[in-house]
């Protein structure tokens, strides 16, 4: 039997990272796992600020999944260190393998406009603006990683982008 595979996608907001992450857990039949359903969730429940929380809570439900046997793909920034790392030691605790995905936007302007114009399938989720985005920290990458940029390319032709590359980690 295969191990299941932890998909661990990061990017900044609106980068394509959502689109790509639904479309993964579809074509896997993996469990879908997103950060900002857990952590506004959690903010309607408890109406507090949520710091880690959301992520320390995903940890352990990707976990139980994985255990399970089932392949998990995690919907989250992952913009630091930190919190790679840590999905990384939540496949492997986990007998696991992972993949970093990272999802990039790389023209400015088409980014800032998907960041103004976009709307959230989370009912309550005040989205970020284009200044908090693009203030927003963001780590080099220490660990290998996939990285497709999704800039003027449609998403269908980004995620046969991103099923190329997971094919060739395959190889």
């Amino acid at each position: 039997m295969q191990n299941p595979t932890l998909y661990i996608l990061a990017g900044l907001p609106a980068s394509g990272k959502s689109t790509m992450a639904t479309a993964l857990a579809k074509h896997t039949g993996s469990t879908y796992l997103r950060i900002d359903t857990v952590e506004q969730g959690l903010r309607d429940l408890l109406d507090t600020e949520i710091m880690y929380e959301g992520y320390q809570l995903s940890h352990r439900i990707a976990a139980e999944n994985l255990l399970m046997g089932n392949s998990v793909v995690v919907d989250s920034c992952n913009t630091i260190n930190l919190t790679r790392d840590d999905w990384q030691q939540v496949a492997t605790s986990s007998k696991a393998d992972y993949i970093n995905i990272e999802i990039v936007c790389s023209d400015p302007t088409l980014h800032r406009h998907r960041v103004e114009t976009r709307t959230s399938p989370v009912p309550n989720l005040a989205l970020p603006t284009w200044q908090q985005v693009h203030e927003r920290e963001y780590h080099d990458w220490i660990h290998e990683r996939i990285t497709v940029d999704t800039a003027h390319i449609t998403p269908e032709e980004s995620f046969a982008r991103l099923l190329t590359l997971l094919q060739e980690t395959d190889a």
